[in-house]
């Protein structure tokens, strides 16, 4: 069992100690890129699959055939299905048959030479579990952070996503599954020997050091003309040149945030860590770091493991969403696959969408939906329309530009709508399809 304290130590990356000097991480290798080099974005928009809602008094929900309901995440192993291997312990062809052999892999110390079991490398957990005394605060978590990969974790308070974080890290025993990195376990590997870097809420930058200080920090080793420019390169890539000599008890708090983001950077970690770094921002700032973040992490190629509670950041920056609810982890997918086929109602529930309507409420609202569904209005689901179907309006709420109403649906549950001006006792109203989802009925 590792101790949590490093914790107390007042830094974000892992296994640097402030009174001794030292590279906080086993050096990069070969073919890690130079953050101050611009890299293109892997990312590309992808098209919307789902036809555009009609405006006809009576819809027939299609999307259904297109869009099946995703299995969860979690894959439990039936007794005729042996569960997998840990990595390192899989049988595999015979070493000395040269039809079976991989290329040699580049050294690392780290690194037991064993592929990862998907063929593919990164992070990858395996029914992980973390527990403290009885209480289960991460169940069976399987998950996968691939080469250059954002991958946000998000759930309700109390879900166990910094545990999760912190298994990982390095930080929380674990109960039961493993940890693997490139295909090696690394379940026993101490702190500041998996070159991984935690990034927290505060920053906990040293008050004692100036920007480039703090940025330089973990850099011994390199000659001071490599350092600096290094140095000035992270701190020109989260858009602070020229702040190098600054006292970063001078600084705002969101760009103390760029200067934690750069020292993060800085040892070229395998992967960087982050427990919900920007919650302590406003709403503007945050949008904005969001962006920097995304632009640095991608500029990089470094791989992250992000766990926000704000959807929208997470939406807006990661390439998989994972949603973890209760310990357990119920669906992973794109942003966009996530937001339109969510796996069941919890899921569903969590992303914003409800009520969930039942065939004959759907009917009362001029759609057909497929038995065994439900329909679940998002925030969008409903528009004003002037031929629409009259609701009565129960409450009103102001809000920025628009006017939040909520109405009676005619089976007798309530919704909500976006309306540009204050209603009067009844709104026209229609239903969009492509602003409502389809999930399981109980």
């Amino acid at each position: 069992m590792v101790s949590p304290a490093p914790l107390a130590r007042p830094h974000s990356t892992l296994g640097l100690d402030p009174d001794r000097a030292g590279p906080a991480v086993p050096p990069p290798g070969p073919t890690r890129p130079d953050p101050t080099t611009a890299q293109p974005d892997p990312t590309t928009a992808q098209p919307d699959p789902r036809p555009a809602g009609s405006d006809a008094s009576r819809q027939t929900w299609d999307h259904g055939q297109t869009r099946p309901t995703p299995a969860p995440a979690n894959h439990h192993h039936s007794a005729d299905r042996p569960a997998p291997e840990p990595p390192g312990t899989a049988a595999g062809p015979p070493p000395d048959d040269p039809a079976n052999s991989d290329p040699p892999a580049p050294d690392n110390p780290d690194d037991d030479g064993t592929p990862a079991p998907d063929g593919l490398g990164g992070l990858e957990l395996c029914r992980v579990m973390v527990a403290y005394d009885t209480a289960v605060a991460v169940d069976q978590v399987s998950l996968r952070v691939g080469p250059g990969e954002i991958v946000a974790l998000v759930g309700p308070s109390g879900s166990g996503k910094s545990s999760l974080l912190r298994a990982v890290a390095g930080l929380e025993p674990l109960a039961d599954g493993w940890i693997a990195w490139d295909g090696a376990d690394i379940g026993r590997l101490p702190v500041n020997r998996r070159g991984f870097v935690l990034m927290f809420q505060d920053g906990q930058l040293f008050p004692h050091l100036s920007v480039a200080g703090n940025v330089a920090y973990g850099l011994t080793g390199l000659p001071r003309r490599e350092r600096r420019r290094r140095v000035d390169g992270l701190l020109k890539l989260v858009g602070l040149a020229g702040f190098g000599r600054r006292r970063v008890t001078a600084l705002s708090g969101g760009q103390a945030q760029r200067v934690a983001l750069a020292r993060s950077l800085g040892p070229r970690p395998k992967l960087l860590l982050l427990d919900e770094p920007l919650a302590a921002l406003d709403p503007g700032l945050r949008q904005h770091l969001v962006t920097v973040l995304g632009d640095s992490l991608r500029a990089t190629a470094t791989p992250a493991l992000y766990v926000t509670h704000d959807l929208d950041e997470a939406f807006a920056l990661a390439d998989k969403v994972a949603v973890l609810i209760d310990g357990r982890l119920l669906q992973v997918g794109a942003p966009d696959e996530l937001w339109r086929q969510p796996a069941d109602r919890q899921v569903a529930q969590f992303l914003g969408y409800g009520p969930f309507l039942d065939i004959a409420q759907a009917a009362g609202l001029g759609l057909t939906i497929p038995p065994g569904r439900r329909l679940g209005l998002g925030p969008r689901g409903l528009q004003p329309d002037r031929h629409g179907l009259a609701l009565p309006v129960l409450a009103t709420r102001p809000g920025r530009g628009v006017v939040e109403a909520v109405v009676r649906l005619p089976a007798g549950a309530t919704a909500r709508l976006s309306l540009p001006q204050p209603p009067g006792a009844t709104v026209l109203v229609r239903l969009d399809p492509d602003g409502c989802c389809l999930v399981p009925a109980d």
